[in-house]
Formats: C-alpha cells, structure tokens, sequence
C-alpha cells in the first residue's frame, strides 16, 4: 500500500517545489532544534539530488567522509519514492555495507526515528547469500559435518512439515550463520547450477520467501551492486522465460560507493563453466534405466571436459593474479568444438529420457539447463570474438569465465538509458575533480556532478607516516607496527597478497589476528568494532566499512593499490591510447583515497595511517601523494 508523502502537496506548488521546501525546513530548522550540526556541505548535496530526480539525470555525487551523504540522499529519495508509488533501490558496494546501513543504530534507523516517517525498508540479497535446501540435502548425503547439524537445527519447521503459505517466513541467510567459514558455506548456498524453477522445495525455500518479501516494498530496496547487475543481466531472460525479475520496478537507483559498479558489472556479466559441475550435474542423471547411448555420450562428455580443462591449464599464462590469462591453442579449440558436438547429441537424446522418465524430473531438468548454457558458454570461449577469457578459482574451484564484451557496453544500454534517475554517491568518485574515469569506464555520456569536501581538520586529527620497505620484508614491517598497538586495519590489493601475508605470521604470535573469508564478514568487522581482536586483514575493506572512535586507530596499506594485470584490465589498456594515465594511475589513486578513508570517520576521531613502499613505489610518489588528505611523513 502506498505511503503517505512526508509532507503535504498543494494546488499552487508541483511535487518538486514542495520537496525543495521541506529539505529546507529539515535541514536549516528541524534538524538543528533537534541538535544536529548544520552542514552546507550536506544541504547542497541534497538539494543536487532533488535536482537529478527532477531532471532524471545520472549524477556523480562526491561528498568528503563526515558530510553525511547517506541522510542527504536518504530523504529525497524516499519522498520520491511515495511520490510515484514505487521504492527508491538503494545499492551498496556488499553484504556487508548493507548490514551497516540497516543496523539498530544506523542512518535508515536514525533517520526514521526522527522524522517518524514509518519507513519500509527491505533487504534484497544476492542469491549466494542465501541457503539451498537441495545443495543442504546433499550435503548431508556426503559429510557428517557438526556444522550441517547446527544449520538443520535452525531450519523453521514448515521446511520439513506441511503449513499454509501464511504460516511461512524468510530464513537461511547466510548472517544468520556468522559462525561458518566461507568454504562450509559455499558447500551449502545457493550455486547457479541449481534449477530453481524445477525444485520441488522452492515454496519452501528461504530465497523465493524472502524475495516475494522485498518485492511488496514501498520506500526502500537495499540490495548489492553484484545481485543489481545479475537483475539487469537477467531481466530480459526471465521476461521470455515466465519469471519475475529479480527486482520489483523502482523510481530511482542510488548508487552507494558507485565507483565499484565496474567490478561488480565484471562478475555478473560473464559466463562461466566449472570443472567440478559438470561431474556433480552428470552423477545424478547415470542411473538405472538410463538408455546405453545416452550413458555413453555423457562419457564421452566426461572424457572431453576433463581433457579441456588438462590442455587448458596446460596454456595458464603464468601470473600471481586471480585472473589466468589463456594463451591461444588450436588443439584447446578443437576440443571445446567437439565438445558442443558432443552435447548438442546429448541434449537430443534427453528428450527420449524424458519421455521414458528413467531420469528423475527435477535432476534430468536441471541437467537440460545446465548443458544449454555449457554449450553457450563453450560456443563463445571457441568463437574468436570480443569476448575475454581467463580462468580462476571461485569457492575454490577452477572456472572458466568468459565475458562476451566489456561492460561499458552492456551498461550503457542497459542501465544508463535515461529511463531512471541514477545517483553515485561515494567520498571518491573522481581523480582531482575529473569525473572521466568513471564516466568512461561505466560508458556514461551525459551526466552531471559536484564535489564537496569533508567538513574534518585532518591535520589535526591524523598523520600519514611512508616505510621505505622491500617486497619480502613487508610482512615483518606488518607485524611490527600492528604490535605496537591500537585497533588495526591492513588491506591488501589482492587475495593473493593477504594469503602470503597469513602464511607468514608464525603460528606463536601473540596478535590477535583475524582474516577475511575465515567466517561470514559483517560478523568478524562486527566483533572488530567491538574489540575482540586486535587485527583485521583484508583485500575487500579499502571501501565502506565505518568504525567510529577507538574502533579503528591505525590503518595499513601493504602496497599501492595497482590495478592487476589480468585479462580484463588487459583488454581495457588495449583500448586505451594511453593505459598508465587513463586506466592504471587513476584506479591507483581512488583506492588509495578510500583505504585511507578508513581511518577518520567522525568528528572524534583519530589515529595512524601507514603506507609500506618499495623503492619503485616511492618512486613514482608525485603520482600519489597529491590524492592524500595530509602529506606523508618519512619514519
């Protein structure tokens, strides 16, 4: 049901008229009789976006730590939304940012309490985020984990009983299990493979429940930049297909630390094909019954999947990234075309299986899928087109990604249409006040922008000290500063780095030292902010975590902020007629100036930022340290 506008509407004053008021009215008189601070910084940024929502522009939002964007956008935003009778999206970088901003405490609750504005906010989580009762089934098939137990013991009982669709209600995201390393939960969450059209729990499941929740919302949608960009990836598909997309029609699109659209835009628009899935898909469809030709060509697939992947890794690019790059090989080619040969004869032959049902529907159903978009995926890696191709682990399995073109392309028509207003709102959206970068990066035309900086003397609240370090001593160095005390953060520029960072932490340091992806994230920065351990290593926090006050005094950087030499970075500097100054110096500097961010989040706080560099790396500091809010100190 429709809410009622915050304010009222009259005859002689459009919407917008009326919205421009009560701005005014909240921020010059209610919010200072109620003892808030008067920050023009944050007037302004709110009266730019009342502006964007009228002319339904995309606008680049770049407002300092401590201006308080997310009130700023917040309030038009859902004003907007009442107006047109459809939610305002609220995108945010992660899980974990989502979580921060829709805590007891936060600005949404904040925000609701002193307006009393009966807000209706939902969370709309990326799908992995949630359980799969199918994939929980089989896993407690194959282990006797004491994990699986826990999560069975939590499960509502309408899972395993009969109860009305009344009776039922959202369950089984993954921080309501905040105690299961990464790796336990990817053996249990919601994995593409999955048919969920065809499953036979999927009125059950806690994902279709919690999704047929959001989708009744009125003021606000909260979701991640990864499930907006598989809801644009998706939305065409699902149309043909008889589905809802993933998301409901919304009024507008804020883009919270916007700057990180590209790379969620980079997982969701690929293709990929998993070494492992196609065993795990072909498993369950050799049973009894099954007809010999059908039984041999799904070896014959077998024998050439494990083949392709053999050659494949035989032609990895060697590379410390995450990304391998894959040097061209006829004989990989030959075999991914026989392969979709191959295929091909096994999907027509599952047409005979259906009609003889010696497959279980639902496995014969997803296996179906499955090889539809193997064959699609296959068709591209063999095809020389535009598309990228590299391998990586994802859950710790090799995969194949392919992306069919860079994302620019996709996004410009898919996104920024001129259909809705969209809002970037981040303390780094540009390089100097140049909003090109981002702009060209996410193939955004026309668009308009503003900077405000932070209200904060940093001068006198922070100091930012340079270590002339080696490569191979930077571990120790870690080491030694994080002893000296304070709640420490260290970022690394890659997965891989921090890895090799924990493997050289002895096993008898007296640190209390936790990592990223050894349990559910928003629960390890909760238990940080909370002082339960000293030391919190990450490659993902450069961005959105705020941990006011003694929570976080000291802030680490291992290396500059390089962008990698991967397969995608590689095609946008082929692109590019000058890669150092268009692509890698300015992705460099905004993730510097967010690591940095980190550190002083409020008026009250305080503390340490340390920047470990080799020599190249000093030597290139005239392209650094112009973008950090007080120079860097030699110590």
């Amino acid at each position: 049901m429709r809410q009622a506008l915050p304010f009222p509407l009259s005859k002689d004053k459009t919407f917008f008229d009326s919205l421009n008021d009560w701005i005014g009215d909240i921020f010059y008189d209610i919010l200072p009789e109620k003892g808030y601070e008067l920050r023009d910084e944050q007037i302004f940024m709110s009266f730019q976006l009342e502006k964007a929502l009228k002319e339904r522009q995309v606008l680049f939002a770049e407002a300092g730590v401590g201006t308080g964007k997310t009130m700023a956008y917040l309030l038009p935003a859902i004003a907007y939304a009442r107006y047109t009778g459809k939610p305002a999206l609220i995108s945010c970088a992660d899980e974990a940012l989502i979580e921060q901003l829709v805590k007891k405490g936060g600005d949404i609750d904040r925000l609701d309490e002193l307006f009393n504005l009966n807000l209706d906010v939902r969370l709309a989580k990326s799908r992995d985020q949630y359980l799969c009762l199918q994939r929980f089934e089989g896993a407690k098939k194959r282990s006797e984990a004491d994990f699986l137990d826990h999560i069975e013991d939590t499960l509502p009982e309408f899972v395993n009983k009969t109860y009305s669709m009344q009776q039922m209600y959202p369950y089984g995201e993954r921080s309501s299990y905040p105690e299961l390393t990464d790796d336990q939960w990817q053996q249990v969450n919601y994995h593409p493979i999955q048919n969920c059209n065809a499953c036979d729990m999927r009125n059950k499941c806690g994902q279709t429940l919690h999704r047929n929740h959001y989708r009744e919302a009125t003021d606000l949608v909260i979701c991640s930049h990864d499930f907006l960009m598989e809801h644009i990836w998706t939305k065409e598909n699902r149309k043909h297909e008889g589905q809802a997309p993933l998301l409901p029609e919304v009024s507008q699109i804020v883009l919270d630390e916007g700057h990180l659209l590209e790379f969620a835009a980079q997982r969701a628009l690929t293709y990929e094909v998993q070494e492992s899935s196609l065993y795990d898909v072909t498993e369950k469809i050799m049973v009894d019954g099954v007809r010999e030709k059908t039984l041999a060509l799904i070896e014959r697939t077998i024998d050439l999947h494990t083949e392709f992947f053999s050659v494949l890794r035989s032609n990895l690019i060697p590379s410390e990234e995450d990304r391998k790059a894959i040097q061209e090989d006829p004989l990989l080619k030959r075999i991914g075309t026989e392969l979709i040969r191959t295929v091909d004869s096994l999907l027509e032959e599952f047409v005979f299986e259906g009609e003889l049902f010696s497959i279980p529907e639902y496995e014969l159903n997803l296996a179906e899928e499955y090889f539809e978009q193997y064959n699609f995926s296959m068709g591209l890696f063999v095809e020389n087109g535009d598309a990228i191709s590299w391998l990586e682990e994802k859950d710790e399995i090799e995969t194949l990604v392919i992306m069919p073109r860079l994302v620019t392309d996709i996004l410009e028509e898919k996104l920024f249409d001129g259909k809705l207003p969209i809002v970037f709102s981040s303390a780094t959206l540009s390089v100097a006040k140049d909003f090109t970068y981002l702009a060209d990066t996410l193939g955004i035309d026309n668009f308009e922008s503003f900077s405000v900086p932070s209200p904060f003397e940093y001068e006198e609240v922070m100091e930012i000290f340079k270590h002339p370090v080696p490569q191979d001593a930077k571990a120790q160095k870690v080491l030694e500063l994080a002893a000296e005390g304070g709640q420490t953060l260290v970022l690394f520029k890659s997965k891989a780095a921090m890895q090799s960072f924990k493997r050289a932490v002895p096993t008898d340091s007296p640190l209390a030292i936790e990592f990223e992806g050894d349990r559910e994230l928003s629960s390890v920065v909760r238990n940080f902010q909370e002082g339960k351990f000293q030391v919190l290593c990450s490659h993902h926090l450069w961005e959105g975590m705020d941990l006011p006050g003694d929570a976080l005094t000291k802030v680490i950087i291992v290396d500059l902020p390089m962008p990698p030499s991967d397969p995608v970075f590689d095609a946008k500097r082929k692109f590019s007629e000058h890669p150092l100054e268009e692509i890698d110096l300015p992705f460099m500097q905004l993730r510097l100036q967010q690591g940095v961010g980190r550190l002083i989040r409020s008026s009250s706080d305080h503390g340490e930022i340390h920047l470990l560099l080799t020599e190249e790396e000093l030597r290139i500091e005239h392209l650094w340290q112009n973008v950090l809010p007080v120079p860097a100190k030699n110590r």
